[in-house]
């Protein structure tokens, strides 16, 4: 069976020490060092350095260094890594935090991780935050506190980035995002191209001929999958030549967040569409960001006494009526893959192999019949 990259470190150093070149007491190089003697990463490095201090074969002392342990002596180095391996293989864990899943979008995603996990000998345990940013918080450190060698997660939507996840990064701690990643910081991430995803309908829209198209979606606050989806809006308008009626961003729609999943939130959103479409009577296509707040534009269509024939509603994900039919033309995400690619990603870091920071999943559209 071939070495990981960290047994390799860990067998070169008990063989240092088998063979005299390292005494009880010596310093062994940093972690930094051993990276670039190896030319691997610093999480390699790391892990190799934590399973010979497991083993009991060195001493760590921060702020000073790794040290060979004093009761060995040349000859006397461990008979194998076999402990360590199997004390590694007994918490094979990953780690999933989420805001929230459902059947339009995540259910699939969350089965497919499962799946990959276990393909690869790990066990999946999940945590939703639901929108807290103090729970995404305490779902990190307990995650931590749990020993998962890695960490998959789609962080919450908020105009500041979590400063323990921020930590994670900075430490290089093995993490995957999915479905969204964090402008200007180098983490590794999978998601679908929402830029060109919402292009793909607004152009759907603009090609059956309708010039008056509305866009609705919850804020932006910082949330990379919302604000692509704005773009891929907005530049669908420019790339057809066509001005863009500020007019028609409702972007402040909030009942659908996991924080604010409730009765006056919702209520407050129906109100905010109500009133935009007796503004706008001449508005009757919409670009939805989430298939939840396509769902309510309907309803309070159908409320005013509106016929839904009228309006062509376009959304991101869907979920069949029960005769197995779209409501609306939508993106269909594929969770599947996305969620494969992340924790084969994930694992790789954990081998301390390099990955891509940013891969993007393939969508199409399903026109509705």
């Amino acid at each position: 069976m071939e070495l990981h990259l960290y047994e390799q470190i860990y067998l070169y150093i008990i063989q240092e020490i088998k063979e005299g070149r390292l005494k009880a007491g010596d310093r062994l190089s940093s972690e930094k060092e051993l990276a670039e003697q190896f030319g691997v990463s610093r999480i390699t490095s790391k892990k190799a350095l934590e399973k010979l201090a497991d083993s009991g074969v060195i001493i760590r002392i921060q702020g000073k260094g790794s040290f060979v342990a004093d009761h060995l002596t040349a000859g006397q180095g461990p008979k194998s890594i076999t402990p360590p391996l199997v004390a590694d293989d007994e918490k094979r864990l990953l780690g999933f935090i989420t805001p929230n899943f459902s059947d339009e979008f995540g259910l699939k995603l969350l089965r497919s991780m499962e799946k990959q996990s276990a393909e690869h000998h790990y066990q999946l345990i999940i945590k939703r935050t639901f929108g807290d940013r103090e729970e995404e918080i305490r779902a990190i450190q307990l995650f931590i506190s749990l020993g998962v060698k890695g960490l998959l997660m789609t962080p919450i939507h908020g105009e500041h980035y979590n400063s323990e996840l921020l930590r994670l990064v900075f430490d290089q701690f093995p993490i995957v995002l999915v479905d969204r990643y964090l402008k200007g910081i180098p983490v590794c991430s999978v998601y679908t191209d929402n830029k060109k995803a919402s292009m793909d309908l607004t152009l759907h829209l603009i090609h059956k001929g309708h010039k008056k198209i509305a866009f609705l979606s919850p804020p932006e606050e910082n949330t990379s999958t919302l604000e692509e989806r704005l773009l891929g809006y907005t530049l669908a308008f420019t790339q057809e030549g066509m001005k863009l009626n500020k007019d028609y961003l409702i972007t402040n729609l909030r009942g659908t967040l996991p924080e604010n999943m409730d009765g006056e939130a919702k209520e407050k959103d129906k109100e905010t569409l109500r009133v935009f479409l007796e503004q706008h009577p001449n508005v009757k296509a919409f670009v939805v960001s989430e298939f939840l707040i396509a769902t309510m534009l309907a309803n309070v269509i159908h409320s005013m006494g509106k016929s839904l024939e009228e309006f062509e509603i376009v959304c991101f994900d869907s979920m069949d009526d029960y005769l197995g039919q779209t409501p609306f033309t939508h993106i269909e995400q594929d969770e599947k893959q996305m969620g494969e690619a992340a924790v084969n990603m994930l694992v790789s870091q954990i081998l301390g192999t390099s990955v891509p920071e940013r891969t993007i999943v393939d969508h199409r559209m399903i026109v509705k019949k």
